[in-house]
């Protein structure tokens, strides 16, 4: 945190994004190195998924390099050196982990898929490529409407929701786990269906996140709420119904005709507070664990099938790698000598 510009500082007294302003009034040359910083709160919380933060980044360049900006340097001196553990990396001018193969794969993008690590809503979203993400936002280095279909639906989300941990009540989503053990649909990036829903999904969304003021989280919340009674939530619920049934087809699971329900995630019991003398036993209400989702049994079905599909492709793979393999170790055919005793020596 050494390294970012924030609302305001760990105290509350003072806006170092007035520090920020300041030196770069003073010297243009340091917005080279000053970069938008966001995290999974401001993903899940922004209606626009706006970052409040900015974050002083020399990328890899040497400490040399780095100090022809003398006034971040100083700052990250003063803030950062000397106060990592002896497990970090010497270059206490660098981030700890700088993942330079990810701006790698990101540098000719506009913007890339994200999701929060750890939220409720397992919702994904589009931010531009020119920004610095924090530890705690998974970032996919793609712009395709299409994936964004993929991994909004509610296929995915089963699946997701199947291998993923959790924090309280909320999912914690690993790569790993969640993404690269999910069997995607054959050609899926050529699907036209999957783009052109996802795409309608995402804009309609967007654009009622900026009416209501609401980021994914609150957004969610009322789309899981048995009691909500909003005209545009119904239509978002109506979009995302047309992206599960997209993506349903393109596995061609045309046969699966799935339909919601408002269903308990899990049987919430409701916590007490102890009682104190004279009064009867209050009750602290918890807020219901309701999502509008499939059923079980469409669930598990859905499940059994991309289970079934994961353990094909993973058998495949076998089958190719272990072909691959005894290709390379079968010996090579030696041509036969020629019973011309002058060509002998030719092979």
């Amino acid at each position: 945190m050494g390294f970012t510009f924030d609302d305001t500082d760990t105290k509350g007294v003072a806006s170092p994004i007035t520090e920020m302003h300041r030196l770069i009034a003073k010297d243009p040359r340091n917005a080279e190195k000053i970069f938008p910083y966001i995290g999974g709160e401001e993903v899940n919380d922004s209606p626009t998924h706006a970052h409040h933060r900015y974050v002083i980044n020399f990328g890899e360049m040497t400490e040399q390099e780095a100090r022809n900006w003398p006034d971040l340097m100083r700052i990250v001196e003063e803030r950062v050196n000397g106060t990592r553990g002896s497990h970090s990396t010497a270059e206490w001018w660098h981030f700890e982990r700088l993942r330079p193969e990810l701006y790698d794969a990101i540098r000719d993008l506009k913007r890339v898929l994200v999701i929060s690590r750890v939220g409720q809503a397992a919702a994904f979203a589009f931010l531009p490529a020119g920004t610095v993400y924090s530890e705690q936002t998974i970032v996919f280095a793609d712009e395709m409407s299409s994936l964004f279909t993929l991994l909004q639906s509610r296929p995915h989300e089963v699946w997701a929701r199947f291998f993923a941990s959790s924090m309280k009540d909320d999912m914690r989503y690993t790569p790993s786990d969640c993404f690269e053990t999910f069997p995607f649909p054959a050609n899926f990036e050529t699907h036209p269906t999957l783009e052109s829903a996802g795409q309608s999904y995402y804009d309609f969304r967007a654009s009622l996140m900026i009416r209501n003021n609401e980021g994914l989280t609150k957004t969610y919340n009322r789309f899981h709420d048995p009691d909500e009674r909003s005209p545009d939530i119904f239509k978002l619920c109506e979009l995302h119904a047309a992206m599960d049934r997209a993506v349903l087809d393109a596995y061609g699971w045309t046969d699966l005709k799935p339909a919601c329900e408002f269903l308990l995630d899990y049987e919430d019991e409701e916590d007490q507070e102890p009682a104190t003398s004279n009064q009867e036993l209050p009750t602290r209400r918890r807020r219901k664990p309701w999502r509008y989702r499939w059923p079980d049994d469409f669930r598990d079905e859905v499940l059994a099938r991309l289970l079934e599909l994961n353990r094909q492709r993973a058998e495949q793979e076998r089958l190719s790698g272990a072909a691959a393999e005894a290709k390379s170790k079968k010996p090579r055919k030696t041509a036969k000598k020629s019973a011309d005793a002058g060509q002998q020596g030719l092979f």
